[in-house]
């Protein structure tokens, strides 16, 4: 009888990156553990002490201290963490939600993190996507769920020519 070996979390773009330039550039983000939570503003309370940062109460908005927390929709954050934080966080958050009216889901698997630089990064990006994504309509912190040609993505600014 074989061993059962222990599962790997891998993404499909590991070890898979364009060739690096200011125009225009694209690797695989570090693994992070990603749950959506859905609940109203008394779930997003008891899950912020729980996580230890605020849930953003408004478009757009995201809290980042280690972890980040993004804002989809009047109900609903992506929460993101370290990997190694995986087990820990799910355990806490289960606890400090029981008997409270959500959804609390790991997507860890169901998503890839990439990382995208280059100056001309927003030219690229708007030729899938409709959204305005110049520096003044769509600045440095913002993130969104939104459609890049026909796929659902989430498009998180974390520096003038950075989006994760």
């Amino acid at each position: 009888m074989s061993e059962a070996k222990p599962m790997v979390r891998r993404s499909a773009y590991d070890g898979i990156a364009l060739p690096a330039n200011d125009l225009f550039a694209m690797a695989p983000a570090p693994a992070s553990a990603r749950y959506l939570l859905r609940g109203d503003a008394a779930v997003a309370a008891r899950a912020s002490a729980s996580f230890g940062l605020s849930l953003p109460p408004r478009p757009g908005a995201i809290e980042v201290a280690g972890r980040a927390a993004l804002w989809l929709g009047p109900d609903e954050w992506l929460l993101m963490a370290p990997e190694a934080d995986a087990e820990a966080i799910h355990a806490d958050l289960a606890g400090a939600l029981a008997g409270a009216a959500h959804s609390l889901v790991d997507i860890s698997h169901r998503q890839v993190g990439l990382v995208l630089t280059g100056t001309r990064l927003t030219r690229v990006l708007s030729a899938g996507c409709l959204l305005d994504l110049r520096l003044a309509a769509f600045p440095v912190g913002m993130a969104v769920r939104t459609l890049l040609a026909k796929a659902e993505v989430i498009l998180w600014r974390q520096g003038e020519a950075r989006f994760h």
